[in-house]
C-alpha cells in the first residue's frame, strides 16, 4: 500500500496511462439483487457518487461501503485513495490488514496523503483522468469551500472522460449542492451469526437519497461477502433486530481502520 503524494501520483499515473488497460463501459453491479434493480442494472462507472455517514459513529463505515463498491469496479485494476490528513487524525488511520480483509489486496491500493481539501480535489480529478485505474476514491473533511457546485462538476467531467467510478466519501460533511450521480447515506447494522456463533459478515442499513437517473428514498440491509466480493440482501422481520454474536461490534467497518487514540 504505496503512500504518495500528488507529484507521486501524477507519475504513476502517467506511467498507468502509457499500458494498454481497456477501459469498461456501462455499469458495474454491486452483488445486490434489490440495489442493482433500483439502480438499473448497478452504478455508473463513469461518474461521480457521494456518499454520506448516518451519524459520526458510522464515518468508518461509509468508507468500508464506498472501499466495496471500488473492489467491485475495479476488479483486478489499482485502485487511488486520497486522503486529507485531518480525516486520520479524526477517524483513525487506514490499517492494510483491514482491507485485506475487506478483499482488497494492499499491493492494488495507491494512497495519496493530502493536507487539505483542495489538494484532495486537485489529486482525485488527476487520478480520475486515468482511464487504467479501477476506481477512485477521495476523502475530504468536513464542508470546505472549495467543494463547490463547480468543483463536483470538475470531478464528475474527468469520470466521465475516463469511465473510472469516483467515489467521495464526505467524512464530517453535509449535504451540498452537487453533481454527483447517486448520493448514499451508510451506517453500521450488525451482523448476521455464522455457524457455530462465529462472527458475521459485515453489515450496513444503506439508503439512496439520490439518484439522477432513477429512483431515491430507497432503504435496503446488505451484508458483504469478501470471498465473492459482492453485497447480498439481508432479509430482516419487522420488531426484531439481528443478532450480534459475542464480542463482535455492530461497527462494520471496524476491520479497515487503526484506532486514532
Amino acid at each position: 500500500m504505496p503512500q504518495v503524494d500528488l507529484e507521486a501520483l501524477r507519475r504513476q499515473v502517467s506511467q498507468l496511462e502509457r499500458g494498454s488497460s481497456p477501459v469498461a463501459s456501462g455499469r458495474f453491479s454491486v452483488g445486490s439483487t434489490a440495489i442493482d434493480t433500483a439502480l438499473g442494472g448497478g452504478l455508473m462507472r463513469g461518474a461521480l457518487h457521494e456518499i454520506f455517514a448516518g451519524q459520526i459513529m458510522h464515518e468508518p463505515s461509509a468508507a468500508s461501503f464506498a472501499v466495496m463498491l471500488a473492489i467491485r469496479a475495479a476488479g483486478e485494476r489499482p485502485v487511488v485513495w486520497v486522503r486529507q490528513d485531518f480525516v486520520g487524525l479524526e477517524m483513525g488511520e487506514i490499517y492494510a490488514p483491514g482491507l485485506a480483509e475487506l478483499g482488497l489486496s494492499p499491493d492494488r491500493l495507491i494512497l495519496v496523503r493530502a493536507r487539505d481539501a483542495p489538494s484532495v480535489l486537485r489529486a482525485g480529478e488527476e487520478a480520475a483522468r486515468c482511464p487504467p485505474l479501477g476506481a477512485v476514491l477521495i476523502e475530504p473533511w468536513g464542508n470546505p469551500k472549495t467543494l463547490d457546485l463547480v468543483a463536483s462538476r470538475r470531478l464528475a467531467l474527468a469520470a466521465g472522460r475516463s469511465n473510472v467510478p469516483l467515489f467521495m466519501v464526505r467524512a464530517g460533511g453535509t449535504a451540498l449542492p452537487s453533481a454527483a450521480a447517486t448520493r448514499w447515506r451508510i451506517s453500521a447494522s450488525p451482523s448476521v451469526p455464522l455457524e457455530g456463533e462465529a462472527p458475521g459478515h459485515p453489515a450496513f442499513a444503506v439508503e439512496l437519497l439520490r439518484d439522477r437517473v432513477g429512483s431515491a428514498g430507497r432503504n435496503w440491509i446488505v451484508e458483504w461477502d469478501r470471498d465473492r466480493r459482492e453485497f447480498k440482501d439481508l432479509e430482516t422481520i419487522p420488531g426484531r433486530m439481528v443478532p450480534v454474536p459475542p464480542g463482535r461490534s455492530p461497527d462494520a467497518a471496524e476491520a479497515g481502520y487503526r484506532d486514532a487514540g
